[in-house]
């Protein structure tokens, strides 16, 4: 078995790529055509999640002439057709040519379940561990049945005690282990510690009657804040921390986002993979994603009411970085008013105007170009720690060493240089051997 820098695996005669995503932000993007392998060649695809940057070149694969199987959990699955067709809407690409992708990758995916041992061909076989980063979201292990060598693939594992979501599960022991390092260089707040910044800055919201506006990512995040607003509406710590939160004095919510609907609908039809925390709260008839007082907001015309709406209001819109999506309507609307609340719960990359409202909000004159037009940062901004779906430097190396023996080698990716160079550094010193760029 031999592992290409593409993530493609050869393994007795079958090729095997991990995850197809588009690359994010400034990241490079190796041209299809200059794979080591053409799409032809491959005999499995293997999806870790169903976000973008690792999907999100499904569609040109199947376009270049791939016909291979494409293997993930049964949650990811459920997810593809939504992430990939609202992906679709913005590639350019004719209406007839998407729906031919889209029943290709339906025609082609199959959904496997957590922690069971499947055989490819070949003597190869495979099993899913569940990795807590969003739902579906698992690691892979291929093991080799004739020589006993074995590689895992982490994807992007989640940090413990997030929302809806089992915790990581611990690896079995690998020769090899490919290792995301996306904050391999930090440390997360606490869970406790967000809820209560959540709780106060929507009490802060209500007491000035403005708006709070949540940029949100649709898949993971909507569903997350969702959850934790129903904990501070309906959890007896969370109501007495917040008692002006509660009953009539609560502040409508409206979910501004066609696909985070959707992805919230199908997380709801999944309660099978939630965590012993949210199936309790199911089983209770206390549907942890849904509470009075929250509207779906569904077509563009009742998007423009939403608009012009008075506050108090909370409100949940795409894009999460705010470079396009119903958000940009929010705040054209209201950035320029000082009762409102802007609210990031995820991280914002350079050159986003979700950055740009970080950074400037607190400059004397401080503004942002939201399509084009000059707008004053007046609305108070707030970034709520501890939302990343990755986890931290701690939870990376935890994860690591709940294998029963040392891998062999570990080979860092999806990380920035300093955050890979950070989690090699404590990795060695704990004893691991660590390969590639630094």
């Amino acid at each position: 078995m031999s592992l290409a820098p593409s993530h493609l695996v050869n393994a007795n005669g079958l090729t095997i790529m991990v995850d197809c995503g588009l690359a994010q932000g400034n990241d490079a993007s190796v041209p299809i055509d200059n794979w080591p392998v053409s799409p032809k060649e491959i005999d499995y695809l293997f999806l870790t999640h169903a976000h973008i940057d690792h999907i999100g070149r499904l569609p040109e694969l199947i376009q270049k002439g791939f016909n291979g199987e494409i293997i993930c959990s049964h949650p990811t699955k459920a997810l593809l057709h939504p992430m990939l067709a609202d992906a679709m809407n913005f590639s350019g690409l004719p209406e007839q040519t998407a729906a031919s992708i889209e029943k290709d990758v339906d025609d082609l995916s199959w959904g496997f379940e957590y922690g069971q041992t499947f055989d490819l061909k070949k003597g190869i076989t495979f099993k899913l561990g569940r990795a807590g980063h969003i739902l579906g979201s698992c690691f892979i292990r291929f093991q080799d049945e004739s020589t006993g060598w074995a590689v895992i693939f982490s994807g992007d594992l989640g940090a413990t005690d997030t929302p809806i979501l089992p915790d990581p599960e611990p690896p079995e022991a690998a020769d090899l282990v490919i290792l995301e390092s996306t904050y391999g260089d930090r440390l997360h707040g606490r869970k406790e510690q967000r809820v209560r910044q959540l709780g106060n800055v929507l009490t802060r919201t209500l007491a000035d009657k403005g708006k709070a506006f949540i940029p949100a990512f649709s898949l993971g995040r909507t569903q997350e804040i969702l959850y934790e607003m129903d904990r501070i509406f309906s959890d007896p710590q969370y109501q007495m921390m917040f008692p002006g939160l509660q009953h009539k004095n609560r502040p409508p919510v409206f979910i501004d986002s066609p696909l985070g609907l959707e992805i919230t609908n199908i997380y709801s039809g999944l309660s099978d993979y939630w965590d012993k925390e949210a199936k309790d709260l199911y089983r209770k008839n206390d549907s942890p994603m849904d509470f009075d007082g929250l509207y779906a907001v569904k077509d563009h015309k009742d998007h423009l009411k939403v608009c012009e709406i008075k506050g108090p209001a909370v409100i949940l819109a795409g894009s999460g970085m705010c470079t396009g999506g119903r958000i940009i309507d929010h705040l054209l609307k209201g950035i320029e008013n000082p009762e409102n609340d802007i609210i990031f719960v995820g991280y914002q990359t350079s050159v986003t105007p979700g950055r740009t409202i970080q950074e400037c909000a607190k400059k004397f004159g401080g503004y942002v170009k939201l399509e084009g037009e000059r707008m004053e940062i007046k609305a108070d901004v707030h970034t709520l720690t501890g939302y990343s779906p990755h986890a931290d430097q701690k939870g990376l190396l935890d994860w690591v060493e709940s294998m029963s023996r040392k891998p062999k080698t570990i080979k860092l990716v999806h990380g920035a240089p300093q955050a890979r160079s950070a989690l090699a550094a404590l990795l060695e010193r704990k004893g691991y051997t660590v390969q590639g760029e630094r």
